[in-house]
């Protein structure tokens, strides 16, 4: 990334955490409608009518997929509840049509603002649900200040529940050891290269250097026969792992975000490679939005196109 475009991102991702500017675009007539068409790039829907949907329509064309109900930092109990039960309905609908589907989450959306064992108390909930159906699910990783608190409650219950999977953000500085320590359970660890904004010294900026590191990580898992999600956009990245014969082992899986590069995604479809788009829905996609223009800048430039011409991804374009 130019150090332009990582200006621009740093500037985003502050944008992207500023509650007032939030408030103000979601109280206003004349933006929320624009930001709205925007967001219909990389989110389904609002409701989880529209992200099932998105999901078969996605499965039936080969790729694995997986679904998320957005939210974080959630603060009140009550919505905590709702957003665990709101998982549980998912999990039942998805197990009763017998649907291949993981389910993502950010524990800080069940509780973990709250407190650790409120959001470790929902996590075990929907663990057993989850586990009843063979459904897989992965938890998100967060700021880098929240990062002890989502492993340890990950190590707390991967041991009792094996579809527990957690993420990794390579560019953090801390990941190197977290990494050796995370191989020793059980769960899919899935790689991404990070999209928050960290404090200086604690992690390597998009540059060669991190791409390598990337590069290392993957390595590890695969040496190790891990399960491996490689959550990552960049083509050259991507090359660079398939010519080195990364990509190609039956429990390694390449994901993206649904909206970016379908492309990319189905070109590697076409060449046998284990494909996941990872879809989500809900009310609370202005998080997810600022994040989609952040960690890539020239997703801005769609993201104005979008917001005049109310043009949204057509499942076709992963076909």
């Amino acid at each position: 990334m130019s150090t332009e475009a990582e200006r621009l991102s740093k500037a985003l991702k502050s944008i992207a955490r500023n509650e007032d500017i939030k408030a103000y675009i979601k109280n206003s007539k004349e933006l929320y409608p624009l930001f709205m068409k925007a967001a219909t790039r990389f989110v389904s829907g609002q409701t989880r009518t529209d992200g099932l949907a998105r999901i078969s329509r996605i499965a039936k064309m080969g790729y694995q997929v997986s679904i998320e109900y957005i939210g974080e930092n959630t603060r009140s109990e009550n919505e905590c509840i709702l957003a665990k039960n709101e998982f549980l309905e998912l999990i039942n609908v998805i197990g009763a049509e017998e649907m291949k589907s993981t389910v993502s989450f950010d524990l800080s959306h069940l509780g973990m603002s709250i407190s650790d064992e409120l959001a470790a108390k929902h996590l075990e909930e929907i663990a057993q649900q989850a586990q009843q159906y063979d459904i897989q699910l992965m938890i998100s990783m967060e700021e880098s200040e929240k990062t002890d608190q989502i492993l340890n409650i990950y190590k707390t219950l991967s041991p009792m529940y094996t579809n527990l999977g957690i993420t990794l953000q390579v560019h953090l500085l801390r990941s190197q050891s977290d990494l050796h320590e995370l191989l020793k359970f059980q769960g899919k660890i899935r790689l991404v290269k990070g999209a928050y904004q960290e404090k200086e010294g604690t992690y390597i900026p998009r540059s060669v250097e991190l791409d390598k590191r990337y590069v290392d990580f993957v390595m590890a898992c695969v040496v190790s026969s891990h399960p491996l999600s490689i959550a990552t956009h960049d083509e050259k990245l991507v090359t660079v792992l398939k010519e080195k014969g990364l990509l190609a082992n039956s429990n390694t899986e390449i994901e993206m975000l649904d909206g970016v590069r379908p492309d990319l995604l189905k070109s590697l479809k076409d060449e046998n490679l284990q494909t996941k788009v990872y879809v989500t829905y809900g009310t609370e996609w202005y998080l997810y939005l600022a994040h989609r223009i952040a960690e890539h800048p020239p997703n801005l430039y769609t993201f104005v196109s979008d917001m005049i011409e109310s043009k949204s991804l057509q499942t076709s374009l992963y076909e």
